[in-house]
């Protein structure tokens, strides 16, 4: 059997790419079709021989890394990508990559990360927050526009799927909720880190001489859905330390209004996000997300998460076992959860939240992943 992978872009490291790369590891052979790539910053998961980009490489690096100016484009770049040589295609998509046009006996499978957010269920917040300010008011009303022209394609795109599988209960009830479509539910890979006792008692800080155990934790693309800014607030307001790793264009606005009892890392390479999961004191998740990788990555170094009661979260965080929730995106109701948090430390079972965690471990993926392959028939 060919195999292919269709991937939206490999232009940064995030949950989507690693299960790209655990899908890339289980079938090796199978190409890369993507349709932006980074070298510089995917390379070494994703080597250039085995990626085959879309027309949009070609542009110039300006729109190349301004991704919203490439939208009237994007409903077209897969449709351009030619899969007829292969039996079945697996895409992985947020938004655009499930928009591939195959044969008729080739078989297409959409890992869905979740339908097109901005399109959909965050329409109204995308709108206000890329369009604010005296000029951006005159393009709100074609965007607007675009976007009723995008989800018209999103639909009619989701029905070119043969099979859907989704990352998490809360994203299969909005494939059935925008495409009229049921979806296996299998959850993605977490690099679960099983450390020895020895590692464990070696609880070394990194940087900034933080004392293990003292501060608290985000790992997280800088972006304004992800509501870092609630936590930034927050932690301002209870002056307990926060580190925040991870990129993103709010970064400088984050920076600006945070005190100096929140630092900013950037982007950070796995051992050292390793070193500062290991000896933080909590994790904390301040948006909705559709599964919310981190947290079950904190979770296999056994510590408590603090989460926004939506979304994927729901399905992973144990109430009072493994972590608390908070009920409303409000500064004032998160620092409660970290007050909460804080109380409840010595409640925690360190094992019992890393038995949590090896529930998604990337070896359950694959074998759910090759049982479904499996059972196809074309």
């Amino acid at each position: 059997m060919k195999v292919a992978l269709v991937h939206d872009f490999l232009i940064r490291k995030g949950g989507a790419e690693r299960v790209l790369k655990a899908l890339a590891e289980m079938f090796p052979e199978a190409p890369i079709y993507t349709f932006l790539y980074d070298e510089k910053k995917v390379g070494d998961d994703f080597p250039a021989e085995r990626v085959r980009t879309s027309f949009l490489q070609k542009f110039p690096g300006f729109l190349r890394k301004r991704q919203r100016f490439l939208l009237p484009f994007l409903p077209i770049a897969p449709e351009t990508f030619d899969l007829r040589e292969f039996d079945l295609v697996i895409s992985s998509s947020s938004a655009f990559a499930k928009g591939i046009i195959t044969k008729p006996k080739t078989i297409h499978v959409c890992y869905c990360h979740s339908p097109m957010r901005y399109g959909w269920d965050w329409y109204h917040e995308y709108i206000q927050e890329t369009f604010s300010g005296s000029f951006a008011k005159f393009a709100k009303w074609p965007a607007k526009l675009l976007m009723h022209y995008m989800r018209i394609w999103d639909r009619h795109a989701s029905d070119r799927v043969e099979y859907f599988i989704a990352n998490s209960q809360t994203t299969a009830r909005r494939i059935a909720k925008y495409y009229r479509r049921d979806a296996k539910i299998i959850y993605p890979p977490v690099n679960i880190t099983l450390e020895d006792e020895g590692a464990r008692r070696a609880q070394n800080s990194i940087t900034y001489n933080l004392k293990p155990k003292t501060y608290f934790l985000i790992v997280s693309q800088l972006t304004p859905y992800k509501k870092i800014d609630i936590a930034v607030e927050a932690f301002n307001k209870l002056g307990f330390p926060l580190i925040i790793i991870g990129e993103g264009k709010q970064r400088k606005e984050l920076e600006k209004a945070a005190k100096s009892n929140v630092k900013f890392l950037g982007w950070q390479a796995d051992e050292v996000v390793k070193e500062y999961y290991r000896n933080c004191l909590a994790f904390v998740f301040p948006g909705e997300e559709d599964f919310g990788i981190t947290a079950i990555e904190a979770m296999s170094f056994g510590k408590p998460v603090l989460a926004f009661r939506k979304g994927g979260l729901t399905e992973t965080v144990e109430e009072g076992l493994t972590g608390e929730f908070f009920d409303d995106p409000e500064p004032e109701i998160l620092a409660d959860g970290v007050r909460r948090i804080r109380e409840n430390l010595n409640r925690y079972d360190p094992e019992h939240i890393r038995d949590q965690a090896k529930k998604f471990s990337e070896k359950r993926f694959k074998s759910e992943i090759k049982g479904f392959v499996q059972k196809l028939k074309p």
